[in-house]
């Protein structure tokens, strides 16, 4: 269970440092965001969880 909470943390960690570093680009990008195609932000947010799975499977095979 300390490992799953690690790895939450460090994800919200990870997915707040864009918000921090560069706010204006966050603003601008959430204005924009209604006008891409939901069919292509499915597409990307599949890929990043394939991409995801892929580190966590090599990750596994190189380290365990």
């Amino acid at each position: 269970m300390y490992f799953f909470f690690s790895v939450l943390g460090l994800v919200i960690i990870i997915e707040g440092l864009p918000y921090f570093c560069f706010p204006g680009h966050i603003k601008t990008i959430a204005e924009k965001i209604h006008e891409i195609d939901d069919s292509l932000l499915r597409f990307f947010g599949l890929a990043l969880m394939l991409t995801g799975l892929l580190v966590i499977y090599i990750s596994k095979k190189i380290f365990a």
